[in-house]
């Protein structure tokens, strides 16, 4: 029950966050979890939170931009952001 009331309170503080901020947490927890399974202590844990974070606080504040759009490109699956 007590986790529950954490994950619900995280969400909330999460919810009135930017598109970028939100995707710099997801990104940190992700990168947390994969560093601290890929080896198995907390430094690279720590170093997978930081990478993370910031590469999802990157592709958040390319969503952010109003008038910019993410394209893909259907050759060799490249990601880039021009005007709309």
């Amino acid at each position: 029950m007590r986790n529950m009331i954490f994950a619900l309170a995280a969400t909330l503080a999460v919810a009135g966050c930017t598109t970028a901020e939100k995707t710099a947490v997801g990104g940190a927890a992700v990168g947390a979890a994969i560093g601290g399974i890929a080896t198995g202590n907390l430094e690279g844990a720590a170093v997978g939170a930081a990478v993370g974070g910031v590469g999802g606080y990157l592709l958040g504040r390319a969503a952010d931009r109003p008038g910019y759009c993410r394209y893909r490109d259907r050759y060799n699956g490249r990601v880039y952001v021009e005007r709309c």
